[in-house]
């Protein structure tokens, strides 16, 4: 076994890298600018050395192997350092196909939205029938405690060959379209050459890498390109531009999941807030799912996961039922607590249309209880401003919004500011905020933090402000 650094361990898929290579008996450690939990307390649990910064000292001199982010570029000192030195280097996708994913059958999760709960949901229904998947999920499940791990292998299908016949061992990735490395500008999910792919949606994002939608299209089809014809595609029925995406070529057996009764897996509402809705397969009812996760867009996600079970082998009827004790992913509309009356969110967003379904469903639990969202824009196309004009619709369903606009942000937020139709306010800093929001939050508020980054530990600190 080799001795491994990871530059950027702290970020979801790269921490995932680290504990599969930890699994398989590497020895890891790695460094990252930004280290916060839950990344960071995973890491540490299993015995990881991070270093602070991108420093070249960082990198133990004995390391036989550097896995690279896509966060890192050139210029960077630890990137300088390796290409200068001629260490041996690979970018996680590639480490991750080379090393874990051979003699696996794969299943990807791809699209805009709900990569990280669909791909968390799917694993959970693969391990409730028993399959014992692997996986990476980009964060951690509360389920399993964990954000990756290796799951059955070959060599325990050969010690239970005499009591089962042997399955493929399976393994679930969360498969992004941003791209692998500065060295490969290929989506990450060209990499991992499933056998099932979910395509969940598809919109505009990453304005950072990708100029219209049409560039993201391309990737998309990409992936299509290597799902093999004995596979199977489980695509959003009711999303354009996948159809589109489709339109440019299939090779491979495709079912539809959606809302719309006459696609091959649909879902028909108990609830109006998805805590409750029937499965229906090619029009007959299949399964009754009773869960804690809310919205359509929920139930979307786990439609799909449902179906690339059933691609693989499971009993939907069997399984469906085990979502009732499924607990999503941390950062996921987590609750992060009570206090005073208030309950306060922890939510992973980065894009309008995430931001509006996340609401909606909150919003058909709560009834007329008051909804206020403290937002940090922080992915890099809203910073760069892709989404400033979608992003006041994106909050109408909240009755008050702390946006936190920090002046290194390039866009002017004051007109996002007037356009929010609830009352909404700017402030500069993350302290700021949370003196704000003690103004603002009354009992019986619901307090939602936005944020696809650390927020300075905001949620946390709020609810023991509240306490105090």
């Amino acid at each position: 076994m080799s001795k491994i650094h990871i530059l950027g361990i702290a970020g979801t898929f790269m921490g995932g890298v680290a504990a599969l290579a930890r699994e398989l008996g590497h020895q890891v450690e790695g460094s990252d600018q930004a280290v916060y939990p839950p990344m960071s307390t995973q890491l540490e649990n299993l015995g990881i050395t991070l270093s602070q910064g991108y420093l070249p000292g960082n990198i133990a001199p004995d390391c036989d192997e550097v896995v690279i982010g896509n966060a890192l570029s050139r210029g960077n000192p630890a990137v300088e350092a390796v290409l200068d030195e001629g260490r041996r280097y690979i970018s996680g996708a590639q480490w991750l196909s080379e090393n874990v994913l051979p003699g696996r059958d794969t299943l990807a999760v791809a699209g805009t939205h709900g990569k990280t709960t669909t791909t968390t949901i799917l694993s959970f229904l693969l391990q409730a029938a028993g399959r014992e998947p692997g996986f990476l999920i980009g964060g951690v499940a509360e389920d399993f405690g964990v954000s990756a791990r290796l799951g059955r292998s070959h060599s325990d299908d050969a010690a239970h060959a005499k009591s089962a016949p042997a399955e493929r061992p399976l393994f679930v990735v969360e498969a992004d379209e941003y791209d692998t490395a500065f060295f490969d500008k290929r989506s990450k999910f060209v990499h991992y050459r499933p056998l099932v792919a979910i395509l969940n949606n598809l919109e505009f994002d990453h304005a950072d890498i990708f100029p219209d939608v049409a560039a993201i299209q391309r990737q998309f089809h990409h992936l299509v390109r290597t799902v093999p014809g004995r596979g199977r595609l489980i695509v959003n029925g009711e999303d354009v531009h996948l159809a589109e995406v489709l339109a440019m070529g299939c090779w491979t057996p495709v079912e539809r999941f959606g809302f719309d009764p006459s696609l091959e897996w649909s879902a028909r509402l108990i609830n109006q807030d998805g805590s409750a809705f029937a499965v229906l397969h090619r029009g007959a009812e299949v399964a009754t799912v009773e869960w804690s996760l809310l919205g359509r867009h929920n139930v979307l996600n786990g439609l799909a996961a449902l179906a690339a079970a059933h691609a693989v082998g499971v009993d939907v009827t069997q399984v469906a039922p085990a979502l009732a004790r499924f607990h999503s992913v941390k950062r996921r509309m987590e609750v992060i607590g009570q206090a005073q009356g208030v309950t306060i969110y922890d939510d992973f967003a980065h894009h309008p249309t995430a931001i509006h379904t996340t609401l909606e469903g909150l919003r058909a639990k709560v009834g007329d209880a008051r909804i206020v969202v403290a937002m940090e824009p922080r992915s890099n196309s809203m910073r760069l401003g892709a989404h400033s004009d979608a992003l006041a619709p994106s909050l109408d369903i909240a009755d008050a919004v702390v946006f936190l606009a920090r002046p290194e942000l390039p866009w002017d937020a004051a007109k996002v500011i007037e356009a929010v139709r609830g009352d909404a306010q700017a402030v500069a800093d993350t302290d700021a905020l949370l003196v704000r929001l003690g103004d603002v939050a009354r009992e019986g508020d619901h307090v939602v933090f936005m944020s696809n980054g650390g927020f300075d530990g905001a949620p946390r600190r709020f609810l023991a402000q509240l306490q105090r």
